[in-house]
């Protein structure tokens, strides 16, 4: 277990690289050539963190501002995604959860119940937490386990059959053999469908075509995401009450994200698929006649236009939902600059078009709230039984960003509580 925490101690920047060059390794590539795959890997992954990062600085105290500009004053506090995988790799169930995970996959793979070999370890986080509050609330460990493992299982079912629809609608991607079984994107996925049949069936509104390719097509120049970005950004400072020279920062910041993200995109990218394709050929030669995907994070199409804005875009209509939704506890916080995320996979099925993405948007936003609200107090004894002493501070915390307010991982704990009290 000790072995476990180190690596994970470690991050995705260090993590990934070595997770890369040991499939590398097991898949027969030349060491010198797994080992440069890991490094753009970890490259990528490094560049990825630091325009992100870049964007969350910026965004953060601009979120801040709007919080308090708004008056909003809830008990739920939103700590952020990043408390949430602290408190998922230190939960009591962690352990046992991950070897799971790894038997689980391997057994799929032989028993053609998926084609998809996870390698975003990084990312079980996603599933822990779910475990984390579901042993919190019931205090039951093996019906928190069994029910993380089924999870995970129905994640690896879901990226196979999601992964068509995301390579075909982000055309400008090379996609092919890559699938996402991340469970916080994947959660919000049916609600890019139900947002675009709402939208569909609108007069009018069904003509609406804000995606990025026609933006630009429209606009010129100003629908460049480099000029869009600037615009966007100056939008947000403005409605944080900044002056002049702040609302300018915050415009190029965000324009510098959206300019450079593709970029270091591209490098992790370019050393997944060094991996990928030998992997994906070895594989084919073992078992000719079947078909296998790499399932991997979804920061690979985080740096879309369409993805991009329309995260920045939420932002000051999910706190005009923190205050009118009635018997909501959840104060948008950390999370707030982060909300780009929860559109990787609802963008496909919105054919990547941003004014039915935002409709997408206001719905999530709300079923978040509620499920954040419902799910905050057995968080905050998550984040206690794994000893993340900062949750003492609050009387209930939540993360917008993770798996938790999602309906999924609120209807596994509701499962979970059923269970126990039936047991």
């Amino acid at each position: 277990m000790a072995v476990v925490e180190w690596i994970v101690n470690l991050g995705s920047t260090v993590m990934m690289p070595i997770i890369f060059l040991v499939v590398g390794l097991i898949f027969r590539m030349k060491f010198w050539d797994a080992f440069k795959a890991g490094m753009l890997v970890g490259v990528g992954f490094t560049g990825v963190n630091l325009v992100i990062n870049l964007m969350l600085d910026a965004l953060g105290p601009a979120s801040k501002a709007m919080v308090r500009r708004f008056g909003l004053h809830l008990t739920a506090t939103d700590i952020g995604w990043g408390s949430a995988s602290t408190i998922a790799w230190s939960s009591p169930v962690m352990f046992t959860c991950v070897i799971g995970f790894l038997v689980i996959n391997a057994l799929m793979i032989l028993l053609k119940l998926t084609k998809t070999v996870d390698l975003d370890i990084f990312n079980y986080w996603l599933f822990l937490i779910v475990g984390a509050v579901i042993y919190a609330s019931t205090k039951n460990f093996w019906i928190s386990v069994g029910l993380t493992w089924l999870l995970f299982a129905l994640c690896l079912v879901v990226g196979d059959i999601t992964q068509p629809i995301v390579q075909k609608q982000f055309p400008n991607k090379d996609l092919s053999g890559i699938a996402f079984p991340h469970l916080t994107c994947l959660a919000w996925a049916p609600f890019g469908l139900i947002a675009n049949w709402i939208c569909e069936r609108i007069p009018g509104v069904k003509n609406i075509n804000w995606d990025p390719e026609a933006i630009h097509k429209k606009l010129g120049t100003l629908g460049e995401p480099i000029i869009f970005g600037f615009i966007i950004g100056a939008l947000l400072g403005i409605l944080a009450g900044y002056n002049v020279s702040d609302v300018l920062k915050l415009g190029v910041n965000i324009s510098a994200a959206m300019y450079l993200l593709p970029v270091v995109v591209n490098v992790l990218v370019s050393g997944l698929t060094m991996v990928k394709d030998h992997v994906i050929k070895k594989l084919k030669e073992w078992f000719p006649k079947r078909t296998f995907y790499i399932g991997m994070d979804t920061a690979l199409l985080i740096d879309d236009a369409a993805v991009l804005t329309t995260g920045l875009l939420l932002i000051p209509l999910i706190l005009l939902l923190t205050f009118i939704l009635p018997g909501n506890k959840v104060l948008p916080f950390v999370d707030l600059a982060s909300l780009s995320f929860l559109f990787a996979l609802v963008a496909p099925f919105c054919k990547r078009n941003i004014f039915r993405m935002l409709v997408a948007g206001v719905l999530i936003s709300i079923v978040m709230l509620y499920c954040g609200t419902a799910t905050s107090d057995a968080f905050r004894v998550a984040g206690h039984m794994a000893h993340i002493a900062a949750v003492d501070k609050f009387s209930a915390v939540t993360a917008l960003v993770s798996p938790i307010t999602t309906w999924v991982g609120w209807l596994f704990v509701k499962i979970g509580q059923l269970l126990a009290a039936v047991v």
